[in-house]
């Protein structure tokens, strides 16, 4: 095995994160529980507009599509694509209440929910799919959120100064994982799907929200995070890896506080939103897939979470890839979504 640039794998496995932990960070997600609690999602779920080959109609299709759209905190309007397995293929895996499993995808950074098509090899397996757009991303989901600060891009840093000055409230990823949550909560409850059969999955910001939802939601039953974002902000700096999707932190600096006057209290205020903190709290069953190459996202920031969560977990370890496609992985993560 090749040693990675990053630590040897006997330290990543022990390896227990750099960022801060914030000292009222429970504190903190409670009361973001409390008010994703008071806010009414107003959920509409319609047929889509524009659906793809099989997707509804007459017997023998196996698939109907929906656009979902529900209220977030702070009033965004969040958009996802929601798959509906209908006929033999919701019939295969319904369980003895006539129910069936439900698979959450969170994508990349920057990115959106992508195309029906992609989706149908799960509709066809009897999962309900729906993969949410990032408020204020590539998709069709608002970002309403009013920030002090910079917001020429980066939404790692969206809501920084707000949290400097002790209002950390206003960091864009406590919505973003919120509406992971919210998304979560609506899924479970449509009437075909079993509440104790959800998974969630996804890829680099996508396998960050992954972590982040099967943290802030205990019912989830299976989480599929793979070379997650949004991890162990202080570590990647440390390593000079402050560039590609973490290239805002650099920004920051450069632009805010160039002497680094606020080095400390800016990544305590990252911690809020850090996912290693959120880890222990995860119930589900995790299988992460971890690229010991990855520059993107390096591999200490994804062990500092993976070696937090104390549920049932592994990984599946690619030595020789970085933040690439990972061969294989699909087909390993649909056989562990088939054990919902």
């Amino acid at each position: 095995m090749p040693l990675t640039f990053d630590m040897p794998l006997e330290a990543l496995l022990r390896y227990q994160g750099t960022n801060p932990r914030p000292a009222n960070f429970d504190e903190y997600w409670e009361r973001a529980h409390a008010e994703l609690d008071q806010t009414d999602p107003q959920v509409q779920l319609v047929p889509a507009a524009r659906r793809a080959p099989g997707s509804s109609g007459p017997e023998g299709e196996f698939a109907a599509y929906y656009d979902l759209t529900f209220t977030g905190v702070g009033g965004s309007r969040i958009y996802a694509k929601l798959i509906k397995p209908l006929g033999s293929a919701a019939r295969r895996r319904a369980g003895s209440n006539g129910k069936g499993p439900a698979i959450l995808q969170f994508h990349g950074y920057s990115m959106h929910s992508g195309d029906w098509q992609s989706r149908l090899g799960l509709a066809a397996s009897g999962f309900t799919v729906a993969a949410m757009d990032c408020r204020g991303q590539g998709g069709r989901s608002e970002d309403r959120s009013s920030v002090r600060g910079n917001t020429l891009n980066g939404h790692i840093i969206r809501g920084l100064q707000d949290a400097l000055e002790g209002r950390p409230e206003q960091l864009l990823y406590r919505s973003i994982f919120l509406d992971t949550v919210q998304l979560a909560r609506i899924v479970m409850a449509l009437d075909w799907v079993d509440p104790d059969r959800i998974g969630v999955t996804g890829w680099s910001q996508g396998g960050g929200l992954t972590l982040a939802c099967a943290a802030l939601e205990p019912r989830i039953a299976r989480a599929a995070p793979v070379y997650p974002f949004l991890s162990d902000y202080k570590r990647v700096w440390e390593i000079d890896l402050a560039k590609d999707a973490y290239a805002e932190l650099h920004d920051y600096f450069r632009r805010f506080d160039p002497l680094h006057e606020q080095e400390t209290a800016l990544f305590t205020a990252l911690g809020y939103i850090d996912i290693q903190h959120l880890a222990p709290r995860i119930k589900a069953e995790v299988l992460q897939g971890i690229g010991l190459m990855d520059t993107i996202c390096p591999p200490s920031s994804q062990f500092a979470a993976f070696n937090k969560i104390s549920s049932n977990k592994r990984y599946l370890l690619y030595p020789d890839f970085g933040h690439e496609d990972l061969p294989g992985l699909h087909d390993h993560i649909l056989d562990f979504m088939c054990g919902l």
